[in-house]
């Protein structure tokens, strides 16, 4: 039983990282070519694959379920289409014990996907972001690219945030109770301090009075704030690309300045239950080679893979939305497309066996 493990595994391991390579690496080159319009001084070619090089952990995380579903139909397929699998029910072997043998290699490939998406992909992805926002900024203030942030009464951009609690080009909004403005700064560069709050040089500050504006440039200023360099690296990127230590952190700090933390909270239960997806892609994908694709060719089963991998992906980002629009909890809408997979596929299964 042990070589029919290996066997199984190898030809489904291989199918799948070859799919995934040609998916993720067709993302990667439209990701370059998405890239040449902000070509500019200061933001060149070189910099741009260098941009895009730092998201690949990223794209290949977001391809491995994908990838595992048309992998085992592509790799199974190609034991059925040789009549393989027949051989092997003849000789005894049940469909129950095919499918744990499959699973087996996927484990693989679970365990894979929670390390790129725990520690690769957030640094990677601070990284590329912060290396983009800095070489499109220019370091001026209000620059289209960086990210935005509110802290009570403070409407704060930030053009980019490097790794080690660096800012580069910090502009602050501060409003009164009235939502009136009442002071406007940019500060060039700020660092944070281990005792607390960030070292701002070379602040620029109108301040709004009733009848006239002051304005003074400030070498030095205490920014006393509750973010923290940890906090801003979560700020920088985007949900998905998240590690779930992070995305919680950032939830309760979101709570904790009564703001909704539904996005952050989603994305959360989505990394979380990623296993479990991949698990139910690859028990439809095992359920269909033993019973509606059995005798198809192997171009069927890819574009099969591709539909249903597709409508999987579209489920769950219909309801995820839906999700903090309606109120209902987002686990149920990661849930219910992976529960109606693993459904799906015990029922054919159990037909099948």
């Amino acid at each position: 039983m042990m070589r029919l493990d290996l066997y199984l595994a190898k030809h489904v391991l291989s199918a799948t990282l070859a799919v995934l390579l040609v998916i993720a690496g067709l993302d990667t080159l439209f990701a370059l070519v998405d890239q040449l319009p902000d070509l500019r001084h200061g933001y060149a070619l070189v910099d741009a694959m260098q941009y895009v090089g730092l998201t690949v952990p990223h794209r290949l995380y977001e391809f491995i379920p994908m990838s595992a579903l048309i992998g085992c139909l592509l790799g199974l397929g190609a034991l059925a289409s040789s009549s393989e699998l027949t051989v092997m029910r003849a000789a005894g072997v049940s469909v129950s014990r095919i499918v744990m043998g499959v699973m087996k290699p996927v484990l693989l490939l679970v365990v894979m996907a929670v390390a790129l998406g725990e520690w690769v992909v957030p640094e990677a992805e601070q990284k590329a972001e912060s290396f983009r926002s800095l070489k499109l900024s220019g370091n001026r203030a209000l620059a289209v690219h960086g990210v935005w942030h509110r802290d009570g009464n403070d409407f704060i951009h930030i053009n980019a945030v490097i790794e080690g609690g660096t800012l580069h080009g910090v502009t602050r909004y501060q409003f009164d109770t009235n939502n009136r403005l009442i002071r406007a700064s940019f500060a060039r560069e700020g660092y944070y301090q281990e005792s607390g709050g960030w070292r701002l040089v070379d602040v620029q500050e109108t301040r709004f009075e009733e009848n006239r504006t002051a304005s003074q440039l400030v070498k030095e200023e205490i920014w006393q704030v509750e973010l923290t360099p940890s906090l801003l690296s979560v700020i920088v990127v985007e949900p998905v690309n998240l590690s779930m230590q992070g995305l919680w952190q950032y939830s309760d700090y979101l709570l904790r300045q009564g703001l909704k933390p539904d996005t952050y909270l989603l994305a959360f239960w989505n990394k979380a239950l990623m296993p479990l997806s991949i698990l139910a892609l690859v028990l439809v994908a095992v359920s269909f080679i033993f019973g509606p694709l059995r005798s198809v060719t192997v171009g069927q089963r890819l574009i099969a893979g591709i539909i249903m991998g597709v409508v999987f992906k579209l489920a769950q980002d219909m309801l995820g939305p839906a999700s903090t629009v309606f109120g209902f909890n987002p686990v149920i809408a990661v849930m219910v497309p992976i529960a109606v997979c693993a459904v799906a596929g015990g029922w054919l299964l159990k037909r099948a066996g």
